[in-house]
């Protein structure tokens, strides 16, 4: 694949994609920047090979061109943290934009605003991905939270350029997947958490090739305890799923992979940080009580699982981790893949709501890669391929 490394930017202007879709508070302040953080080694490379940078970001779901949506807003922080003032346009296309990249100079920067305020930029239209390419010499895409959409910035664009490559975070994102789809170290071990087994079933069935021990936990264990035949009271559970739920279990069976599913569980009478609380056998659970945490036994019987592993993946939280009171399974799991990874095991993270956890208990130091985009990360697992990745490759 081309990377970064394969070009010099010297007196060349670099079309940089990157997913600056930061999150803002009521005063329209950047709360977090680490998307901003993980873009840039790659902007710093070309601005030192003596280029100029063009950035092409979205920012939330604009209806229209709606102010708090603008990317003027960010204009401050991407200067505090890559350290050179970003020049600024009122449009990502047009006269205007044209002008401003046309007069950038070597170790300037320009930032071009939110490209979701055409929609042209989500229906990947051709006329709109040429305007861009006006913009750059060479393609950079360095955002993995946009690579599985054919927009017109992350895919389409690619077509105007003969020289494109992935940025340093797109291909970190790439490499560190690809570890934990095709390592050759066993033992692999998945924990897949969350709500819900519909929105994994497909992960689940293309990772069972790759991994020897399945991790289940979260809400969606509950539909797999009530197809076993175990009684769940209240607890989220997806009543039509019960047969797939059976089916993959008999998929991992047959391909050798152990499932480990929780044998008890934090129960709570009602869904709240004020409900009384016990615990319970996870297929005991009384009617009008809810699971909503993995309970000491399950903790146990998973660290000994990732204890033993050289591979592990982790998508999706034990318990409802946002409640202190049900966060910890959450925390035990945190600690259990920290360890393991000081020993010697490669842990990727991935996925919103366990990178959230993952930042939440201070874990994001001491695993080996946090994925920066959810869907993308869970797409690759699926085994698609992404177009995104795919248009640099053409």
């Amino acid at each position: 694949m081309k990377t970064l490394n394969d070009f010099n930017f010297k007196d060349k202007q670099a079309l940089i994609r990157v997913d600056f879709n930061v999150p803002l508070d009521k005063d329209l302040k950047v709360t977090d920047a680490n998307r901003i953080e993980a873009a840039k080694p790659t902007i710093i490379k070309v601005l030192e090979d003596g280029g100029s940078v063009v950035l092409m970001s979205h920012l939330g779901r604009p209806e229209g061109q709606e102010e708090k949506y603008s990317l003027k807003n960010i204009v401050s922080k991407v200067s505090e943290v890559i350290g050179v003032e970003p020049k600024f346009v009122n449009n990502c296309v047009g006269e205007e934009a044209q002008a401003a990249a046309d007069n950038l100079k070597p170790g300037e920067i320009l930032l071009l605003e939110n490209l979701r305020f055409h929609k042209e930029e989500k229906a990947g239209d051709e006329n709109f991905a040429e305007q861009l390419s006006k913009l750059g010499d060479i393609y950079v895409n360095d955002a993995f939270g946009t690579a599985h959409r054919a927009h017109a910035s992350t895919t389409i664009v690619a077509k105007y350029f003969d020289n494109k490559c992935f940025g340093y975070l797109l291909e970190k994102e790439i490499k560190n997947l690809d570890k934990v789809l095709h390592s050759d170290e066993k033992p692999v071990t998945a924990v897949l958490g969350g709500a819900k087994v519909s929105s994994k079933i497909t992960v689940i069935e293309n990772i069972l090739d790759k991994v020897d021990h399945l991790i289940i936990g979260g809400g969606m264990a509950y539909t797999f305890i009530l197809a076993n035949g175990g009684k769940i009271g209240n607890s989220l559970v997806e009543e039509d799923k019960q047969e797939l739920a059976l089916q993959i279990l008999k998929q991992a069976k047959a391909k050798n992979v152990e499932v480990h599913l929780p044998v008890d569980a934090i129960i709570a009478d009602s869904f709240s940080e004020q409900a009384s609380t016990d615990v319970s056998k996870i297929n005991e659970i009384p009617d009008g009580w809810m699971g909503l945490d993995a309970g000491p036994e399950s903790i146990k019987n998973f660290d000994a699982v990732v204890q033993k592993s050289k591979i592990i993946l982790w998508n999706g939280p034990l318990g409802v981790f946002e409640m202190d009171k049900f966060s910890k399974g959450t925390i035990a799991l945190g600690d259990s893949i920290a360890e393991a990874t000081k020993n010697g095991a490669f842990s990727l993270v991935g996925g919103g709501d366990s990178v959230a956890a993952v930042k939440k208990f201070g874990f994001d130091e001491k695993v080996s890669y946090v994925s920066t985009g959810g869907g993308a990360m869970l797409e690759m697992l699926e085994g698609k391929s992404l177009p995104g990745i795919q248009a640099i490759g053409e």
